[in-house]
């Protein structure tokens, strides 16, 4: 009975597993089942970067409520201010979802052209202030180190460089198409545009150009560049990665003339960093502070609100360090979740890209999910310390208006790409939304394989040479038996 009882048990656990096993493949088939949608990208996009934003929102309340109160009596002011530029962006995402392609590759130039017009007088003016010992201001311009301030408005000019370097390098490469595969056609004008731009911008914000880094190699990758050129770019990136480093000793960013090199001091503390007890200097106090922060959250945190380290411990909290806020409120889970909609975010922007058959969308798509992702990597990245403290905002969750409507704006941006699949958009024709769905909310993109018709041709250039018109007379021969035909007889039979 023994071994009856135990033949049993072993049947039942073998159907047990079973059963698990078909519990899995559905799940796969049912996840699968979902993926094959039309709108899948669209759905995917707009859930993971809005549940980042919630998330961003709360989290920003969370780090800066206490500080407000005690300050202003008004523990929800950070919370209102970043609210009014989540709307600005729901609008800027509103507005870019509804722009077709040939909009987005002719705002390439313009906003590359304001974007650098920013920089340019952005390192102006924090070069005067230098010279002059005072304020970086000059009228209603004011400048300090990575924010310009214009009549009491006050935006980060790299972030819109990174909008436009995705919108005009993208145009750029998509018009070269297959003679990307020559060196000179490459280097003209990508890389003088690119190199400019890491000069303006690395200068005084070492992370945002390795934001920018990445948008680039999003961007070659998607273009099918060879790898050899992958590996020459990266030893020209690292030789212009040390020179910028070098350079903080002669006062570039928050870098003084005479004093240590804070950027190096970054780097040598990443790879030779001191004991934890013995760190209380400013290049590793953020980062211990961090480190404490994370180990107090534990698993599941110690609940939303009740932090410890926001409260003057932790600098910028709000900013640079708010990943560190998530870990020791919702623990590990949080931090989780954050990095799966990240993943989630990454993989749907890909997806897109994949997707799309306009060489144009393919390469934009890949460029901001690059940008966005690997933006995200280098934050979570110094605050867990995976790599160097770099300063990047956490996309979606920092606190911070630019960067916030920006973004927002490129996802909008993805959003009207995801509609644009050939599959997405044969669904949407084929049951189109309400009339004032489509007026309120975006119109219904194109049809793949619609071209335009070929334009006539221009009187200037005169009627098609007689020479090429097609024979029409009974008197013309097939082709092939031409051929075979001497060079004798008439000149009659010799015209025929």
């Amino acid at each position: 009975m023994g071994e009856a009882r135990e033949a049993n048990g072993t049947a039942g656990s073998g159907a047990d597993g079973a059963w698990r096993g078909l519990d899995a493949m559905g799940s796969l088939a049912a996840l699968r089942g979902l993926l094959s949608r039309p709108l899948a990208s669209y759905h995917l996009l707009l859930a993971s970067a809005g549940l980042l934003l919630l998330i961003g929102l709360t989290m920003v309340f969370s780090a800066t409520s206490v500080r407000d109160y005690a300050q202003g009596g008004n523990a929800s002011a950070s919370l209102t201010k970043q609210a009014i530029f989540a709307v600005i962006g729901i609008v800027a995402f509103w507005a870019c979802q509804r722009l077709p392609a040939r909009t987005y590759r002719a705002l390439g130039r313009p906003t590359l052209a304001v974007a650098v017009g920013l920089l340019v007088l952005l390192n102006l003016l924090v070069a005067y202030g230098r010279l002059t010992n005072g304020d970086a201001k000059i009228g209603p311009l004011e400048a300090e180190l990575l924010w310009l301030y214009i009549g009491g408005i006050s935006l980060q000019p790299s972030e819109l460089a990174k909008f436009a370097l995705v919108l005009w390098g993208a145009h750029v490469l998509a018009r070269k198409g297959a003679a990307l595969g020559w060196w000179r056609e490459l280097a003209t004008p990508l890389f003088p545009v690119v190199a400019l731009l890491f000069v303006l911008v690395g200068y005084n914000d070492l992370g945002s150009m390795l934001c920018l880094l990445a948008l680039v190699v999003g961007l070659l990758w998607a273009a099918g560049v060879r790898l050899r050129v992958f590996a020459a770019l990266s030893a020209i990136g690292l030789l212009g990665i040390g020179l910028l480093v070098a350079v903080a000793s002669l006062g570039a960013g928050s870098g003084v003339r005479g004093e240590e090199n804070y950027r190096l001091a970054r780097l040598t503390v990443f790879f030779n960093p001191p004991p934890l007890d013995a760190c209380k200097e400013e290049l590793c106090y953020q980062m211990v502070q961090a480190r404490y922060a994370i180990a107090n959250g534990g698993w599941f945190g110690t609940g939303l609100g009740q932090g410890r380290t926001k409260w003057a411990w932790l600098p910028a909290a709000e900013n640079d360090f708010i990943f560190a806020v998530i870990a020791e409120e919702l623990g590990v889970v949080g931090c989780a979740v954050v990095v799966t909609l990240f993943a989630v975010l990454g993989y749907t922007g890909l997806r897109i890209a994949r997707r799309v058959d306009d060489p144009f969308r393919r390469l934009a798509a890949a460029g901001a999910t690059a940008w966005l992702v690997g933006q995200a990597f280098i934050n979570i990245g110094g605050v867990i310390g995976l790599l160097p403290l770099t300063g990047v905002p956490l996309p979606f969750i920092s606190d911070g208006g630019s960067a916030l409507v920006v973004t927002l704006a490129a996802v909008g941006m993805l959003a009207s790409f995801a509609r644009a699949e050939p599959d997405a958009a044969r669904a949407l024709h084929a049951r189109p939304p309400a009339r004032w769905v489509r007026l309120v909310w975006a119109p219904l993109p194109p049809l793949p394989g619609r071209r335009r018709r070929a334009a006539p041709p221009s009187p200037a250039r005169g009627s098609v040479p007689q020479a090429r018109k097609r024979r029409r007379d009974d008197q013309a021969v097939p082709r092939g038996t031409r051929d075979a035909r001497g060079r004798g007889g008439s000149a009659d039979e010799r015209r025929r």
